[in-house]
């Protein structure tokens, strides 16, 4: 429920690993580089190697280190950093209040959640339609408690995404912010202001929020999407609209699903196959066209694929070698190659071989990337 159309990524592991890299574009500080101009190639974020999870949204990101701390930059004009201000923007990293329980961040249009520790669950930033889930429509720039419960435990990565969703650690699923479209799940198009359950089943895992539709894995692999369905994202061979989840064909081996702001998906499975599917226009899809497609298609035939993540237009993913490899549009460089030139197919991101925590995201014409070594 997390992000913007930039990208973010980071190094995790041993002394020296636990590095920032970014790239794309620069759009109000949000590479975290303290100086202006787009990357179209990684450069590293300050000098620290303790940095754990990035998560990146429109025009700004959120990290937790290693430590426990949360970190955010770039776009603040409405508190989306959780910084206790409305500066504008903030071009490098600066520490989100003093905690050091901060466990697990994502961001959504212009707001942030995250989960601590203890299983609080916190968010701030814009609250027009309820998606901070605290029961009002007021924007605020602190960190907020969502109830008093603490049995939070897994916020749905949303980039563009108007809702919120959090698996608890009972395997239930919740979700909240903006309901029309039946984004929500809940059966409905009501919007909510405080967490709402969706169904009853206790057997959800890793859920995604996209511009108005919704992905969720479960414990037993099977692969559920809800809400409208623009050119096919949610992958049942339709464009019909959900107001309750409905299964993605038969697999039981689905692992880490991932939406675009823009109407398209992928998730790979426990065998390290990719499938990606939805709106192509710029080849985000990384089959080597530009056709949309209305279910699951396996991007090529290899099978060390694990980490997904989508932005606007574009779409990276690391392999178990720890190598990177993005697609698709490339007008602010977001694929790492130096040059802007768009990708129907995977290439390589350089030559290393320990990336680790991977971020895409941004607006439409500001695509970034974040991502972390080990």
């Amino acid at each position: 429920m997390f992000g913007s159309r930039n990208f973010l990524f980071a190094k995790g592991a041993a002394a020296a690993a636990n590095k920032l890299f970014s790239w794309g574009s620069n759009n109000k500080g949000a590479l975290g580089l303290n100086s202006p101009g787009n990357r179209s190639s990684p450069v590293q974020v300050g000098a620290l190697t303790n940095w754990a999870t990035p998560t990146a949204s429109r025009n700004f990101v959120l990290c937790t280190k290693t430590d426990g701390t949360l970190w955010g930059w770039g776009y603040n004009f409405q508190g989306q950093l959780g910084l206790n201000n409305l500066t504008y923007t903030f071009s490098s990293p600066v520490q989100v209040g003093s905690l050091t329980t901060w466990q697990l961040a994502g961001c959504g249009f212009n707001f942030g959640n995250a989960v601590k520790t203890n299983g609080q669950l916190w968010s701030w930033g814009v609250n027009a339609v309820g998606q901070l889930g605290i029961g009002n429509t007021t924007d605020y720039s602190s960190p907020v408690q969502v109830g008093a419960l603490t049995n939070w435990k897994t916020p749905a990565r949303g980039a563009f995404s108007y809702h919120a969703l959090c698996v608890k650690t009972d395997g239930t699923l919740w979700a909240w912010g903006n309901g029309t479209n039946g984004r929500l799940g809940t059966s409905n198009s009501t919007t909510q202001s405080s967490p709402v359950q969706v169904g009853a089943l206790t057997d959800w895992k890793i859920p995604c929020a996209g511009r108005a539709q919704s992905l969720c894995v479960k414990t037993d692999g099977t692969l559920w999407s809800w809400g409208r369905n623009l050119y096919g994202v949610l992958g049942l061979y339709n464009t019909t609209q959900y107001n309750s989840p409905k299964q993605i064909g038969a697999n039981t081996n689905w692992a880490t699903p991932t939406l675009s702001g823009n109407n398209c998906a992928a998730c790979t499975t426990t065998d390290g196959k990719l499938f990606t599917w939805g709106s192509n226009s710029y080849g985000q899809l990384g089959l080597g066209d530009t056709v949309d497609r209305s279910s699951p298609v396996q991007v090529g035939a290899l099978t060390n694929w694990e980490t997904p993540s989508m932005g606007y237009f574009s779409m990276g993913c690391k392999k178990n070698d720890g190598t990177l490899w993005m697609w698709g549009r490339n007008s602010t460089g977001q694929l790492g190659q130096g040059n802007t030139t768009h990708r129907s197919s995977p290439v390589q991101v350089g030559s290393l071989t320990n990336w680790n925590k991977l971020s895409v995201n941004g607006a439409a014409a500001n695509e970034f990337v974040m991502c972390t070594t080990t």
